[in-house]
Parts: structure tokens; sequence; C-alpha cells
């Protein structure tokens, strides 16, 4: 049977009755044609097609549903969950890290014969392969999860997941798993150093997180038409960010030194990116121009139209920057100034370690939008005060 066509409702012609087979076994519904075998047919049908094409537990244990199996139901899933402005988010992405080395281990094991001593093995593997411990136990949560959809679905017992959640993360100090870096705020000379090597977008974009602690995200995403610039502090609200399916706010208050660094990106249409990697390009070739001193030749027109064309066919700059291109940018800026190299989420770190020095931890985790769903009502008034009072003297 297609895995694509509905099971058929069909006569039984031995007993009379309505029949549909799942999973190769044959359900009976009663009456053929009458009004409670269809009943039971829409319901079995509307199970099935929710269980991602399979009976809950029990029905179709004769199937023996595999880890490889169990993955490519949870897997339409991810692709229909895990989704942000139509796009598969970065959390879809990494779940394809312990996916793929589940798969390689155990892809043929039946998932109500996967306890908590095949995910150590899991684990293992991944301690092996180099990961650090922080990945190895996010890694690991991942798969529970997967297993905790598919008991929530009926497709295993509940009896599985709950095995293994007994499997606790790994510590510090009691485990030969690699230890991360430490992420420490950025030099101040290092910020400084790759000035004349990247775009006036980006330039702004580092001195905004600088003075605000925005993600790099949110920063690279901001419009006119997010920003309120009514007031003496302006306020930032972005059209997305990390929490909001958590149902949080996000609001950054934006003191005179970041309204300084954002008034000449303003002159726009409402919803244009402020930065954008198309007029960095545009205002770069411009400069070049300008310092030509001879004039081009025929020839020499040519090989830049064809390097033009394939350069066009193989990435046209964007209307904006993304996490990445804006990583990346900083990165070849390192590399141009001779210094070690940074990324844009360690900025964050500079402005909290300033924040908390002046202002204390709960000053810094107001303005830097940290929060837990239990503790969201409570500080929600606190912390637009306290951020504000930050943005006033800091930004």
């Amino acid at each position: 049977m297609s895995s694509e066509r509905v099971p058929k409702y069909r006569k039984h012609k031995a007993s009379g009755q309505a029949v549909v087979t799942f999973c190769g076994k044959d359900f009976y519904l009663g009456l053929y044609d009458s009004a409670a075998s269809k009943a039971e047919y829409d319901r079995l049908v509307a199970e099935w097609l929710a269980n991602g094409r399979r009976l809950r537990g029990a029905k179709c244990e004769s199937s023996g549903l595999t880890i490889n199996e169990l993955i490519a139901a949870y897997w339409k899933h991810v692709e229909e969950y895990y989704r942000k402005d139509g796009k598969l988010s970065s959390e879809a992405g990494a779940l394809k890290v312990p996916l793929r080395r589940l798969r390689a281990l155990y892809g043929h094991t039946h998932a109500s014969d996967f306890g908590p001593l095949a995910l150590k093995a899991v684990r293992q593997r991944m301690i092996d392969e180099g990961l650090v411990r922080a990945s190895v136990n996010k890694h690991v949560s991942r798969i529970k999860s997967m297993f905790k959809w598919a008991a929530a679905n009926e497709m295993i017992p509940a009896s599985i997941h709950h095995a293994l959640l007994t499997v606790s993360g790994l510590r510090s100090g009691r485990t030969d798993a690699r230890e991360g870096k430490q992420v420490l705020p950025v030099p101040e000379d290092d910020i400084a150093a790759i000035m004349p090597y990247v775009s006036r977008q980006v330039w702004a974009m580092v001195q905004l997180q600088c003075v605000t602690g925005m993600r790099s995200g949110e920063v690279a995403s901001m419009r006119p038409c997010d920003i309120d610039t009514t007031g003496e502090i302006w306020s930032y609200r972005p059209q997305t960010h990390k929490t909001e399916h958590h149902g949080h706010e996000r609001a950054v208050s934006l003191g005179p030194k970041a309204q300084t660094l954002i008034a000449p990106f303003l002159k726009r249409e409402p919803t244009d990116y402020l930065f954008s990697p198309r007029e960095a390009e545009n205002a770069r070739k411009a400069i070049r121009r300008a310092r030509r001193q001879t004039s081009i030749t025929p020839s020499q027109e040519r090989r830049h139209l064809r390097a033009v064309r394939r350069k066009r066919r193989k990435c046209e700059p964007g209307d904006r920057y993304t996490t990445d291109t804006y990583r990346q940018a900083i990165g070849r800026a390192c590399k141009s100034a001779g210094v070690p190299h940074w990324h844009p989420h360690q900025l964050r770190h500079n402005f909290a370690t300033e924040v908390r020095k002046e202002f204390g931890l709960e000053a810094a985790r107001a303005a830097l939008g940290h929060r837990s769903a239990v503790v969201t009502e409570v500080y929600a008034e606190r912390d637009q005060g306290v951020a504000r009072e930050i943005a006033s003297q800091v930004g």
C-alpha cells in the first residue's frame, strides 16, 4: 500500500462487515455501509493521519517501528514546527547533529528497545568525536525530546521516554568530555582595530551592540517602522526575536549614543532594513571608482563585466545582513587587522560587564532581555524602567 494513499473502506464479503487495513492488520468496523461503521472508519483514519500515518502504539506493534522510521516521522514534525518567517529555524539544523549519530548507531533498532544504555552509547560517540560538554548535553536533550514527541503521539510506550529521562547531563569536571572555551568580552583595542576594514554599516552595528547589548540578529533586522522615536529615550521592538515563541515581548531602549548611531540610516522606507549589504557594496565600488586615476581600457572593461556576471550568478548582496554575513564580515576584518578572531555575540558580554559593574546583576538581566517564564509578569514593568535608566546613561 502506498504511504500516500488513505486505506480504503471495504466490504468483507464473508461476514458482511466493513473493514480497513492498517499496518497489514484488518480492523472490522461493523455492518458495511452503516453510519456506525463509517464513523469508526473516519475515526481510525483521522487518528492514523494525525499520528504520522501510523495507528497508536499497541495497534501497530506488529510493524516494529525502528529508530530510522521514528526519525523520519519526527522530521516531518520538525519541518512543520520549527519554522520562523517561513524558513526552518536554527534549532532544526541543530537537530540534525544528534539524529545523524543516533541513526548511525541504532537506525535499525526497534524504538521500543532503545533505553538509557543505548542513549549513553550515542552520547559517548559524540564525546569521542570531540564535541564539547555543553553541546553534548544539548544534543542528548534533543534526542529525549524526539522520544517525548513519539510517546505523546502513542508511537512508543511512555515508559521508554521516562527511562531516558534517568540519563543525567554531564557535569563539569566529572566527565572526559572536552570543555568549551569561556565566552569573554572583546578587548576594546581589538574592537577599534577592525574599524578601517569594515563598512560603515557593519561598524555602526558593532557600536550599537556595545551600547545596547542587542543580539546580532536583532541589530541586523532593525527597520524604521520598528523604532519609536518619540520621547527622550527611543524604543526598538524587533519584528522577530529569540524568545517570541514563549510569548515574551522584547523592547530595546535606545539612549543618546544609540540614537546618534542609527540616525544616518533612518532616511529610508519604513519597512527597509537600516543596514544593507547592497548599500555597503555600492559605496565600496563608488570609492574605488573615485580613487581611480587612469581611465579603464576596453579590454579591462570586458574583463570587469565578465567578472561581475560571474559574481552575480554566485551571490548578489542582499538588502539586509544575516547573523552569518555579519559574523563573517567581522571575521574578515579581524584577519585583515591582525587581531584575534572575535564574534558579535561577545559584544553582549562587553555590554553586560559594564552594566553589571555600574548597576548590578539584576540591571544587566533586565537590559539584556533575559527572563524566565515564571518571573516574566513580575518583572515586566520593572525591567522597562531599569532598561530605560540604563539607556539614558550608557546607551
